[in-house]
């Protein structure tokens, strides 16, 4: 499909059907995301494919401590029971109901994710990574950088082929129980976590997101970019 048009229209995807994603179109995707960009081009993504629903299972029980300790933490939790004991709270505040509906779908996600008919499992070979801003005061951000275009390509690939996927990192937390499940060597650490699949929904949403204005700056920060077509 026409990339600006796969770009706006990959959502989260967070029902699936339970039809198998075909081994063709899955090595087609990850054939074409292999082309992503990465520090001398070391290519340090290794992906594990996991179809088997034994695994899909453990995986959810893995998952499922640390989404809800983020629920408890972000206020999803107190959202989602609230929203429970009172149906009408949404009616006065439509942004207030619209997040309760987010959070009861990343909520069904989680306890439904071995319902996925596939999860990869994203890995990065740690040592062909340039962490450069490991001496900084904060968390790296750079050292994401050869591996998450790969993820991005594989989402996009995704879409292409007409599949709906979420990834996230919540898994993340529970490496070293996934690497006993999986079997993958200490070199490898996890990068994330892809559930792919065939949609529930038959239609694709366009995404709304901020405009260009709010996020980009001309010159120096906080600087308006201009927009020629404004």
């Amino acid at each position: 499909m026409e990339l600006y048009e796969a770009i706006r229209s990959a959502p989260t995807t967070r029902y699936f059907r339970p039809d198998p994603v075909e081994p063709a179109l899955l090595h087609r995707v990850l054939d074409a995301a292999r082309f992503a960009p990465s520090g001398g081009n070391r290519q340090p993504w290794r992906v594990i494919a996991v179809d088997d629903p034994g695994l899909r299972r453990s995986l959810r029980e893995l998952y499922l401590p640390h989404w809800s300790a983020y629920l408890e933490h972000t206020g999803g939790a107190a959202l989602l029971r609230a929203a429970r004991d009172d149906p009408e709270l949404g009616t006065h505040d439509p942004s207030l109901a619209r997040r309760a509906g987010m959070v009861r779908g990343a909520d069904h996600f989680a306890r439904h994710l071995h319902e996925a008919p596939l999860i990869l499992i994203v890995c990065v070979v740690m040592a062909d990574l340039a962490v450069v801003d490991s001496g900084l005061d904060r968390p790296s951000i750079s050292g994401g950088g050869s591996i998450y275009p790969f993820v991005q390509n594989v989402l996009l690939g995704l879409r292409n082929e007409g599949l709906g996927a979420a990834f996230f990192t919540l898994l993340n937390p529970a490496e070293e129980q996934v690497r006993e499940l999986l079997g993958f060597p200490a070199e490898l650490a996890m990068a994330g976590t892809i559930a792919a699949g065939h949609r529930t929904e038959a239609a694709w949403p366009k995404l709304s997101r901020r405009p260009v204005a709010e996020f980009a700056s001309a010159n120096r920060y906080g600087a308006p970019l201009a927009d020629p077509g404004a």
